[in-house]
């Protein structure tokens, strides 16, 4: 837990209990600084109660007194429309900030690596924290992914910070400085939460904010708004502005190609045969890893064991079983047509179980990959519309829910397998919607998939014991 002492004198409110904003309230606690608290769910208010937070109904929160109001990041602070309590602070004049705010003006001489993008984030961080625990350098990884930021532990002189950060931490953010800041991509994502496009691309630029000379922006380049945004970093007197591209020679910067990169001077890095890096995007995650952590300073032949080394993260391309010649894949994760390309980018002779609840555009965007696909398996609300978004297009079933789906395909591809792609043919859940038509998050979806899944007859575990 990080020391929240420097804050003493100070009085806070805490809005939202679950996992960043109960880490918030008990750290806080911890260190006598005074807070209250309060959550819209009453289980979560009596969780956080029993942990010895002091709770207060918005009502009643004295603002006058109060210094801030730290906000979990999933809480609206301004649109679709503010959360009654933060709209009482911002019209006391109150600052609304995040903990990732709290765990700079906690530990100011610290070194932060963060990252974001719409994709990506969450398997860029990991791989850079593998990778630096691997060669010997003390790091804490949280934020977005893992334990929030007020979990981890106080890092010494030398410690490096990896956070994950979304665009909806990025706007809560006032002192935060990036030493490295890593911009994956961008596509329309979370338009509800910040109006427009432009208001999305400019709540992720603040990644990029009170970066000094020295610090370093690493920025992916494969799409319009990343390569604007890179070219307004680039002018920055005294950052290091590293573009990584795919397929093609940047100047100073890395390019990627199918689990293959080239670094700026030539050096060249082949990790292909890396099963938990799949994939162009998995090449751009890792390239972009593989900026930082030179920036860092760490080996170059260390960097690399770290690669092949990392060993995934569930529900992101997840090989979770295997029955004869035929994978199980948990892409639990995606949850929007994008992401969901970038799984069908990896593999060919795909039985493809998707559904859920549709994201705007369904799965229209994904026509370029419908060659590799040898059936489609439909559950969830979104049938009705995929259904009509595949006809003459890909052979489909409709089959409802998560199990008749596996079942479905997993007959169909032990039936035909091996197909003609010549590689192993894979059973893959990469849904390219949101869960919540039936499952509670779309950890739960893939948690069930991967219990499925390694519950068929003749099934070989892979992966981690989860």
């Amino acid at each position: 837990m990080i020391d929240l002492a420097v804050l003493k004198g100070s009085s806070f409110v805490v809005l939202g209990l679950a996992r960043s904003g109960l880490a918030t309230a008990r750290a806080l606690a911890a260190a006598g600084v005074d807070c209250v608290a309060w959550d819209d769910n009453a289980a979560s208010r009596a969780t956080a109660a029993a942990a010895g937070v002091a709770m207060a109904d918005p009502a009643s929160i004295d603002w006058p007194r109060m210094a801030a109001l730290i906000i979990s990041p999933g809480i609206p602070s301004h649109l679709p429309a503010p959360h009654p309590v933060a709209k009482a602070a911002r019209a006391a004049g109150k600052k609304i900030i995040c903990d990732v705010e709290l765990l700079a003006r906690a530990v100011p001489r610290a070194r932060f690596v963060a990252i974001t993008g719409t994709n990506g984030k969450s398997t860029t961080t990991a791989l850079i924290g593998h990778i630096l625990d691997q060669a010997g350098v003390r790091c804490e990884v949280g934020g977005n992914i893992g334990r929030g930021a007020l979990d981890l532990a106080l890092l010494g002189e030398g410690g490096v910070y990896v956070l994950e950060l979304s665009s909806y931490q990025l706007e809560l953010l006032e002192t935060f400085r990036a030493n490295v800041a890593v911009w994956l991509n961008i596509t329309p994502d979370h338009i509800d939460r910040h109006g427009d496009m432009a208001g999305y691309v400019a709540a992720k630029e603040n990644i990029f904010a009170r970066q000094k000379v020295g610090d370093c922006a690493v920025i992916g380049i494969d799409d319009e708004p990343s390569r604007a945004v890179h070219g307004r970093i680039s002018s920055r007197s005294g950052i290091t502005a590293v573009p990584v591209a795919l397929d093609r020679p940047v100047a100073g910067g890395v390019s990627f190609r199918a689990g293959r990169l080239i670094d700026a001077d030539g050096y060249a890095v082949d990790f292909s045969d890396v099963l938990t890096l799949p994939g162009d995007h998995n090449a751009q995650n890792a390239a972009c890893a593989w900026a930082v952590c030179r920036w860092l300073d760490v080996p170059r032949e260390k960097i690399v064991a770290g690669l092949r080394s990392y060993p995934g993260l569930p529900h992101r391309q997840e090989r979770v079983a295997s029955v004869g010649k035929v994978v199980y894949i948990n892409d639990s994760k995606a949850t929007n047509a994008d992401a969901t390309a970038r799984a069908l980018s990896s593999y060919r002779d795909i039985y493809w179980i998707l559904g859920g609840q549709a994201k705007e555009g369904g799965v229209a965007p994904l026509t370029p990959w419908f060659d590799r696909i040898r059936h489609a398996f439909l559950i969830g609300e979104a049938t009705d519309l995929f259904a009509g978004q595949l006809e003459g297009k890909l052979p489909y079933s409709r089959c409802g829910d998560l199990q008749s789906a596996l079942d479905a395909a997993h007959a169909r591809a032990q039936r035909d397998a091996p197909g003609p792609g010549g590689g192993p043919a894979v059973v893959l859940l990469s849904p390219a919607c949101a869960s919540w038509d039936q499952w509670k998050s779309y950890e739960h979806r893939g948690d069930a998939f991967r219990t499925m899944a390694r519950a068929l007859p003749g099934a070989q575990r892979l992966g981690k014991a989860a």
